[in-house]
C-alpha cells in the first residue's frame, strides 16, 4: 500500500509540471514529410539560421514519428544525415528526455524533448542538441554542422 502511494504521489508531482501552454516556438505540422536515402538517413538540404534552433528546449528539432513500434528511429536518421563543421564524422550520446511539454499525439497527453550530445575529433566542447519525436517541423542542419557526404 505504502509503495502505491508513492507511486501516485510520483505520477502527480510529474504531471503538475507539464504545462498546459506549449513553449516550444518551431512546431509545423504544415512541415513535409523528410526523404530518406538509401543509408536510411534523412536528406537534409536547408540549414538554420537561428542560432536556438536545436540548442534550446523552446527550438528543438521536431523529427516527429509515425508509430510507436520504434520511437526512436526519426532522431537516428536526423543525427545520421549530420557532419562535424569540416565535415568530421559525429558520435552522438542520449544523455536524458526533458522539458515535458502538451502533446496531442502522444498517449499520455504530453511529450519529452531528448537531448542528445553531439562530439567529433578534434572538438573543444560537445554540443547538446534538443529533439522532439512528437511534433513535426521543418527539418534543418543547426549552425555549426554540416551535411554528412
Amino acid at each position: 500500500m505504502k509503495k502505491i502511494i508513492v507511486f501516485l504521489a510520483l505520477i502527480c508531482t510529474t504531471f503538475s509540471c507539464i504545462s498546459t501552454k506549449s513553449t516550444l516556438k518551431n512546431i509545423d505540422d504544415n512541415a513535409p514529410a523528410p526523404k530518406i536515402s538509401p543509408q536510411n538517413t534523412f536528406i537534409l538540404s536547408e540549414y538554420s539560421t537561428d542560432k536556438k534552433y536545436g540548442y534550446h528546449k523552446d527550438y528543438p528539432i521536431n523529427v516527429f514519428f509515425m508509430s510507436t513500434s520504434n520511437d526512436s528511429i526519426n532522431a537516428l536518421r536526423f543525427l545520421n544525415a549530420l557532419a562535424g563543421p569540416k565535415g568530421e564524422k559525429l558520435t552522438y550520446t542520449k544523455l536524458e528526455s526533458c522539458c515535458p511539454f502538451p502533446s496531442k499525439r502522444s498517449t499520455m497527453g504530453a511529450g519529452f524533448l531528448d537531448v542528445y550530445e553531439i562530439k567529433w575529433e578534434g572538438q573543444k566542447n560537445p554540443l547538446v542538441l534538443y529533439l522532439n519525436i512528437y511534433e513535426k517541423g521543418y527539418l534543418k542542419v543547426p549552425m555549426g554542422l554540416t551535411i554528412k557526404k
